[in-house]
């Protein structure tokens, strides 16, 4: 069984000063919260109701994603 820590995890500020986290291999797994904590936590949870969507039917989760950290530079 594959836990969220066996994926790339994306946590990034959004436009509304809150932050956004998300597994890039699974669609639909993201969540966003008002500190970095918070959304980790919220992915978490999003996460888990994704794993047992999967299992209930059938399904394996998806493969990791190779990611890249890119940094934007504002001038």
């Amino acid at each position: 069984m594959k836990r969220l820590y066996d994926y790339t995890v994306v946590l990034r500020p959004d436009d509304n000063s809150t932050f956004v986290a998300f597994v890039p291999a699974i669609p639909g797994c993201h969540a966003w919260g008002k500190t970095p904590e918070e959304a980790q936590t919220e992915l978490l949870n999003v996460f888990e109701m994704i794993q047992e969507e999967y299992e209930e039917d059938g399904r394996m989760l998806p493969d990791d994603v190779d990611a890249k950290a890119v940094y934007a530079c504002q001038s």
